[in-house]
C-alpha cells in the first residue's frame, strides 16, 4: 500500500472517529432522541454494517468476538451516549481518550511493563490534565458528565485491551457488536417511560453506528497493517482535537483556556508515553478508537 493511501485512509479513519463524538453530541443537544434509544440504534447500525463488511470478505462470524468484550462494548456505548447529555463536545472526547489511553498504561504496568523517566513524566502530565480539567470551578465540565464519561473510556480500554488477542480485529468487532445488541435493547426497555425518537435523531444515531463505527473501523484495519507502532499510537491524538474542532464549526462550542492547557498536558504526555514505550519495548499498541 501506498504512503499516500494510508495517510487518505488513515486520515478517514481518525474523522469518522471524532465524527462519533459530534454525531452524538448533535443528536442529544439538537433533537428530541433519548440517550438510550441513540445508543440502540447506534449498537445496531454498527452491528449490522460490521455483519455486511465481514460477509463481504468473505470471513465467518462463528464464534468471533467474546461476551465479555462485548460487555465492555456496551458500557462504553451507554456511557458515551449519556454522558454527552452534558458534556461539550471536545471535552467529552479528551475525557473519553485520556481514559482509554490511561486504562492501557496502568494495565502494561500492572503486568510488569517498566516506564522510563520520560515516560513517567508523560504520564504524571496527562493524569494532572485531567484533574485539571474536571477540577471544580466555573468551566468545569459537568462531574456527573465527566465521571460517565471517564467510565466509558475504562470500558473501552478494557475492550481495546482484549481486542489485542483477537486474530481478527474486524471479525471480533462485528462478533462484539451483535452481542451488545440485546444489551442495548434491555437499556431501552428500561428507560422506555423516557424514551423520546425523532426522524432526524435516529439518522444520526444510524450514521454513528453505520458509518462512524462499521466503515471506520473496517477503514482502521486497513491501514493499520502499513503503520509503524507508534505511527499508530500517536496519530490517535489528532481525535480530541477534530472532535472539538467539529464542537466550534457545527454546534458554536467555545474553547475554554482550562480545556486548552488540559488538552495539551493530557495529549502531549500520552504522546511521551507511547512513542517513547515504542522506541523502548518494539511493539505496537494498535487501540480501535471509539
Amino acid at each position: 500500500m501506498t504512503a499516500t493511501r494510508v495517510f487518505i485512509l488513515t486520515l478517514i479513519a481518525m474523522m469518522a472517529f471524532a465524527g462519533n463524538s459530534l454525531l452524538c453530541r448533535v443528536a442529544l443537544r439538537h433533537t428530541s432522541i433519548d440517550a438510550a434509544s441513540f445508543t440502540f440504534i447506534r449498537i445496531v447500525s454498527g452491528a449490522v454494517a460490521l455483519w455486511l463488511i465481514v460477509r463481504m470478505r468473505g470471513r465467518s462470524l462463528e464464534k468471533a468476538g467474546s461476551w465479555i468484550s462485548a460487555v465492555a462494548l456496551f458500557a462504553y456505548a451507554a456511557g458515551f451516549s449519556f454522558a454527552y447529555l452534558s458534556l461539550p463536545t471536545g471535552t467529552g472526547a479528551l475525557l473519553l481518550f485520556g481514559a482509554v489511553q490511561a486504562t492501557m498504561i496502568i494495565w502494561a504496568l500492572r503486568s510488569g511493563e517498566r516506564l522510563s523517566v520520560r515516560q513517567r513524566i508523560g504520564l504524571a502530565l496527562a493524569m494532572a490534565g485531567l484533574v485539571a480539567l474536571v477540577f471544580p470551578g466555573l468551566s468545569a465540565p459537568p462531574l456527573g458528565g465527566s465521571i460517565l464519561m471517564f467510565g466509558a473510556g475504562i470500558a473501552w480500554g478494557v475492550y481495546s485491551l482484549r481486542g489485542k488477542k483477537s486474530g481478527d480485529p474486524s471479525s471480533a468487532t462485528a462478533g462484539n457488536f451483535l452481542r451488545a445488541v440485546p444489551m442495548a435493547a434491555a437499556l431501552s426497555l428500561l428507560f422506555l417511560p423516557w424514551a423520546n425518537l425523532d426522524r432526524a435523531g435516529a439518522g444520526y444515531a444510524i450514521v454513528s453506528g453505520a458509518i462512524a463505527s462499521g466503515v471506520g473501523y473496517a477503514i482502521w484495519y486497513t491501514a493499520l497493517p502499513s503503520l509503524r507502532g507508534a505511527s499508530a499510537a500517536s496519530v490517535q491524538l489528532i481525535v480530541p482535537v477534530l472532535a472539538a474542532a467539529g464542537g466550534i464549526l457545527f454546534l458554536g462550542e467555545a474553547i475554554t483556556l482550562r480545556f486548552l492547557v488540559a488538552s495539551v498536558a493530557v495529549l502531549g504526555g500520552i504522546a511521551l508515553v507511547v512513542i517513547d514505550r515504542e522506541r523502548n519495548v518494539g511493539t505496537a499498541t494498535k487501540p480501535p478508537v471509539p
